[in-house]
């Protein structure tokens, strides 16, 4: 039986007076008002879940790379400028991990190396560009990166050949990389609110696609073979 706490919305500023049990597995302590956590919290050993999100989080230890049974991860709607290249070291961290909405000016590299990850959230923050080497993140299925003022795209995300999901919208791109054509997994593609005025004709090769939105590109133009993803069902939306 999973040894759960669920103190979501508590108000809570503090757990200095808080008991974790070492057998902790699952812990929510979202939407609350804390602004740093105990130690003692990464020494949680089979921790499994962990939800920090909607707090005032500005920093978050190195120490937490010591949670290595844990598969989800929650650190969005905090104020974190950073978070620790000991992420990196979570090899459990299988299901999610949400950074969304922090005050993130670069992708953390460290993550990278999260080869079993399948959900990867980092959208709001203030990221301009990528690392040029994504192929660590083989395993991911859907990539949230809208909101971030992202300017391009590295070849490498062309790479992640388990991806289904792309989320694009409200950033700078004006163009994308031909190596998109290579996700032939990929499900949906969110491309609203940048610049872009053309598409890579790699594209067409989506054959899973099955959504496309490209609303809100000022000065688009659109390539012939768009007709041919609406023809065999894809919804593109203009």
């Amino acid at each position: 039986m999973t040894t759960r706490l669920e103190l979501s919305g508590q108000g809570l500023t503090s757990l200095r007076e808080l008991s974790l049990p070492a057998s902790l597995e699952y812990l929510d302590l979202y939407d609350n008002q804390l602004t740093s956590v105990p130690e003692e919290l990464w020494s949680l050993s089979r921790l499994r879940v962990l939800n920090l999100a909607t707090n005032r989080l500005t920093a978050i230890s190195p120490s937490i790379g010591a949670l290595r049974q844990l598969h989800t991860l929650d650190l969005g709607h905090n104020e974190l400028s950073a978070v620790p290249d000991e992420l990196g070291d979570l090899a459990g961290l299988t299901e999610y991990l949400y950074l969304s909405d922090n005050r993130l000016t670069e992708f953390p590299a460290a993550l990278c190396s999260l080869g079993r990850l399948k959900y990867l959230g980092c959208t709001d923050n203030r990221i301009p560009t990528l690392p040029e080497d994504l192929s660590g993140l083989r395993s991911l299925r859907e990539l949230r990166l809208y909101g971030n003022g992202l300017t391009a795209l590295p070849e490498s995300i062309g790479t992640l050949s388990s991806l289904r999901e792309l989320h694009l919208r409200r950033n700078r791109l004006t163009s994308l990389p031909s190596s998109l054509g290579a996700l032939s997994e990929l499900r949906q593609l969110d491309l609203r609110e940048n610049q872009l005025t053309s598409l890579p004709s790699s594209l067409a090769q989506l054959s899973k696609l099955d959504k496309l939105d490209l609303r809100w590109n000022k000065n688009f133009r659109e390539p012939s073979w768009l007709a041919d993803f609406e023809a065999r069902g894809c919804m593109v939306l203009r």
